[in-house]
């Protein structure tokens, strides 16, 4: 990569345990002064400028959360951001432009972890990155404290390995946002639940101004653990918000 903010920055850090950041914009101005603003905040940063460098930085190092413009040349935000998730659950923090519901509705859609619209407040998503990656790192706050797993419906929710186990014992991958919401559900089953508590639950807070977030988050659970035939799990009550209808148990 040609830029000062590429992967070659990353060693002069010379922290291996720091959050290794990488940013991914085309214009040069908003890359740099994040990843100058994210290396004076303790983190190993990197920037990209397109999808070839994105590959090579992803190739090169281990990255552990991608801040992802959306409006890229060639081969745009919501590509890669479907590109990650169909071989990781590395956290993807979308940046969007101001107002586009749309892109975020479709980010969240493919498995983003969260958005932000530009322009943005450094401080702000610099709040974000470090709210993905507590959720992310975090251990379930009350039943996963004590229980390692719990099944429902056959399946298994591995607190330990944060893992989706199928009925038939394969791994199910899921975002970040995805883990919370199931975590949320699974801790407080056969209760209605709220969107605004759903996100309190969640640790997804920051997403609260955007109510539809919930939504679409639940959307993709469905897709992951419902068949296309029997009674749903993620029953919708209308007006009010969800309520997670299957017996939860210790293996």
């Amino acid at each position: 990569m040609s830029d000062d903010s590429s992967a070659a920055s990353v060693p002069q850090r010379g922290h291996d345990a720091a959050e290794r950041i990488l940013v991914v914009d085309d214009d040069p101005q908003t890359r740099h002064m994040v990843v100058r603003y994210l290396l004076e905040n303790g983190f190993q940063a990197s920037g990209a400028r397109d999808a070839r460098e994105m590959r090579e930085a992803l190739g090169a190092i281990d990255v552990d959360l991608i801040v992802l413009d959306v409006m890229l040349p060639g081969a745009s935000g919501l590509d890669l951001c479907r590109e990650v998730r169909q071989r990781s659950t590395i956290p993807v923090i979308m940046l969007t432009a101001k107002g586009d519901e749309t892109d975020r509705i479709v980010g969240l859609e493919i498995g983003a972890d969260d958005y932000l619209a530009k322009p943005f407040s450094l401080r702000e998503l610099l709040a974000r990155i470090k709210a993905v990656l507590r959720r992310r790192g975090a251990r379930p706050s009350s039943v996963g404290s004590t229980v390692q797993s719990l099944r429902f419906n056959g399946w298994t929710l591995d607190f330990a390995r944060r893992e989706l186990l199928s009925p038939a014992g394969a791994i199910v991958e899921l975002s970040t946002g995805e883990y919370d919401l199931l975590v949320a559900f699974v801790e407080n089953p056969q209760r209605v639940m709220s969107r605004e508590r759903l996100l309190d639950l969640s640790r997804n807070r920051l997403a609260a101004g955007f109510d539809r977030s919930i939504d679409v988050q639940v959307s993709r659970l469905r897709s992951k653990i419902e068949a296309d035939t029997g009674p749903p799990m993620i029953k919708t009550i209308r007006g009010i918000g969800y309520m997670f209808t299957p017996s939860v148990h210790k293996p």
